[in-house]
């Protein structure tokens, strides 16, 4: 079948879906939606895997009204990649949301339109990744932005959700904002909207300042800074399979849009790589900084997703600089890494949004301070985070470690390759850098899984937790699946990344045996000892149980440390946990705290209530500030929607003259 047929049968299958919603009875839509997904995540995903094996898949469309009349369709190996990414986590995600809603039948109405946009956020999001005409490109970017604002807001009774949904709209409109322009100019520059015709702009200031248009516009979509801020609003606002998908795979496509238009550039790559690693260290430490202190643990989790995108843009940036410096391995190692954490991204982070959701489906609370002991009830979500928390920290055996193996040997590869004392220098802050990331990442996740899942409970919960529903627990299981598989067969999802960026940066690299063999073969010993260890471990639980199961088992109290009644409150909270370490970084980490003084005059004082937190200081000082300057400057053409339809009319008439004007004298064609 043309990849063209079957962009189309992907439209006739949404529409099939969006009308099957609609009239069939509530307890049934989650299973249309389902099988909705799971047919296109089919269609799309068999030309997909053709793709990676060399077989790149092209058609067009013409449609004489639109601007180059030919929309091109093209499914090459790095569409195909983000594809596939999309469809497996976007299939778990709708798996996992027909459990998660199940607590929500009461908002009928909410739900039936929650899964007809999340049909279409599936889809609109391989679009992107299918079309090459930048118009389309654009229409399905806004139908992907669009259609995830509305999965935001899926409790929009609540004022903190929309105020999040607002924000969100607004940031991702500036993303098309910027991708617009870019478009435009680029359509002055060459006489075509494809992106691919990047690759044909000469070299002068022209270029690079479309590609400074279009790095905005995806770094938007991304989370890099500055332009993260929706992430920590949008993720905890959204329901929790909502936000593992949008953490697992919509900011990557603002890795995937980055990734396309430098596959086109054709200079300045050196440059291009210091700045955008430069920017992506500096990322993923204010990233995971952040979420080591935050009590709102899906705050936290998204917090994290800021610190990964920081990961995943050092491998880009040290890719570029493997090109400029015609460095072929640290191209392999920069890339690899990159795209192989993109991958491990969306898995570990959706298992930790997913397990994240169960916990708040049970105690209906996202403050961890509140928690505690929940691994005595909730054994298997446990066990999830705890996975999905070892593999975000990089912790062998697990995924990720293997990717950010690659960074960092890419890192330190360029440290003997690469000359210039300010280069090597950057190299080195980024090698300590991305250390400290590794170990800040460590810290956050043992407060989150210490206080939310060991101990005792810290405060008395409306029902007693129990385990999450084996449909939200089956997705978690097929995402460890593939996590185990990147962890012990790391070679094989290496020669598949060793492809994408073989066919992508086709122009710029003539790829060597030598160089592949020996980073495959480290990759291989790293999957045996990971095979090892886990063996190891299911030995060692197996003796265990063997000697034990016939013994009695005692229960006793543990040691008080000589206190006869203990109570919740003597555990260690995530705010004294933090506390030391939010001190130390206290000239980006401010904590503001809410109490009323005790006056000198009050005798007996009565009971107070005290608070703490941390806010984002680049939204406080740099995002907020500037918004209200905007809106100030706006206020002033508020007389424009002045509610007459006399002025509207006119404003049509004066439209309709400037377009006369401007066709009379040939400056509109």
């Amino acid at each position: 079948m043309d990849i063209s047929q079957i962009a189309l049968l992907t439209l006739l299958v949404l529409i099939s879906g969006i009308f099957g919603l609609g009239f069939v009875p509530s307890k049934n839509r989650a299973s249309i939606a389902i099988i909705v997904v799971i047919i296109n995540a089919v269609l799309t995903s068999i030309p997909s895997i053709l793709a990676l094996t060399g077989k790149i898949q092209t058609a067009s469309l013409i449609l004489q009204n639109l601007p180059g009349h030919i929309i091109d369709i093209r499914i090459d190996s790095l569409s195909a990649w983000f594809i596939l990414i999309i469809n497996f986590t976007s299939i778990n995600g709708a798996l996992f949301g027909s459990g998660y809603l199940k607590s929500y039948q009461d908002l009928k109405t909410n739900i039936g339109f929650h899964w007809i946009f999340y049909i279409l956020f599936h889809i609109s999001m391989i679009w992107v990744c299918m079309f090459d005409h930048g118009i389309v490109f654009l229409i399905s970017w806004e139908l992907m932005s669009i259609s995830s604002l509305m999965l935001v807001i899926f409790e929009y009774q609540k004022k903190s959700t929309l105020k999040a949904g607002i924000n969100y709209m607004i940031q991702m409109h500036l993303s098309v904002v910027f991708l617009t322009l870019g478009f435009i100019w680029l359509y002055t520059e060459t006489g075509s909207f494809n992106l691919s015709s990047l690759a044909s702009v000469i070299a002068n200031n022209h270029s690079i300042w479309i590609f400074v248009l279009f790095f905005i516009g995806f770094a938007f979509k991304a989370g890099f800074l500055p332009f993260h801020t929706w992430l920590p609003q949008a993720h905890p606002a959204a329901p929790s399979h909502v936000s593992g998908v949008m953490s697992g795979v919509i900011v990557k496509l603002g890795i995937f849009g980055i990734f396309r238009i430098i596959s086109y550039i054709s200079h300045d790559w050196f440059i291009i790589g210091e700045i955008i690693l430069s920017l992506s260290v500096i990322t993923a430490l204010y990233g995971i900084a952040n979420a080591a202190v935050k009590y709102d643990f899906k705050k936290s989790l998204a917090f994290c997703t800021i610190e990964n995108i920081g990961i995943i843009g050092i491998g880009i940036g040290v890719g570029l600089i493997g090109i400029g410096k015609h460095i072929e391995s640290l191209t392999i190692l920069g890339f690899g890494g990159a795209l192989l954490h993109t991958l491990n991204h969306s898995l570990f982070k959706s298992l930790l949004f997913f397990s994240a959701g169960s916990v708040y489906q049970q105690t209906h609370t996202r403050n961890i301070e509140r928690l505690g002991g929940l691994i005595k009830t909730m054994p298997v979500t446990a066990l999830f985070f705890l996975i999905g928390a070892l593999a975000i920290g990089g912790l062998p055996p697990f995924n990720g470690f293997v990717s950010e193996y690659l960074i960092y040997s890419g890192l330190f590869k360029g440290l003997f390759l690469v000359t210039g004392i300010s280069h090597v220098i950057l190299l080195i802050l980024s090698i300590v850098g991305l250390v400290m990331v590794g170990g800040i990442s460590i810290i956050s996740f043992t407060k989150l899984f210490g206080i939310m899942f060991l101990g005792q409970p810290r405060t008395e919960l409306h029902n007693e937790p129990r385990e999450a529903s084996f449909i939200m627990l089956l997705p978690q299981y097929f995402i460890v699946i593939i996590m185990l598989s990147v962890a012990f067969f790391p070679q094989f999802y290496f020669g598949q990344v060793i492809n994408i960026i073989d066919s992508t940066f086709t122009s710029q690299l003539t790829l060597s045996n030598p160089q592949i063999a020996t980073t495959r073969a480290n990759l291989i010993t790293i999957g045996h000892f990971g095979v090892y260890f886990i063996v190891l471990m299911v030995i060692v639980f197996a003796i265990r149980f063997r000697l034990l199961r016939k013994r009695s088992l005692n229960t006793c109290e543990t040691w008080s440390c000589g206190y006869i009644a203990p109570i919740p409150k003597a555990q260690y909270t995530g705010r004294s946990f933090a506390r030391t370490f939010g001190n130390l970084l206290g000239f980006i980490l401010i904590k503001r705290k809410n109490f009323d003084k005790i006056s000198k005059t009050s005798l007996y004082p009565t009971s107070r209530k005290f608070s703490t937190y941390y806010f984002d200081i680049l939204e406080k000082y740099l995002v907020i500030p500037l918004t209200k300057r905007i809106s100030y400057i706006l206020n002033y053409f508020q007389f424009i929607q002045n509610g007459k339809i006399q002025s509207y009319v006119i404003y049509g008439l004066f439209f309709i003259l400037i377009v006369f004007i401007g066709t009379v004298f040939k400056l509109i064609i």
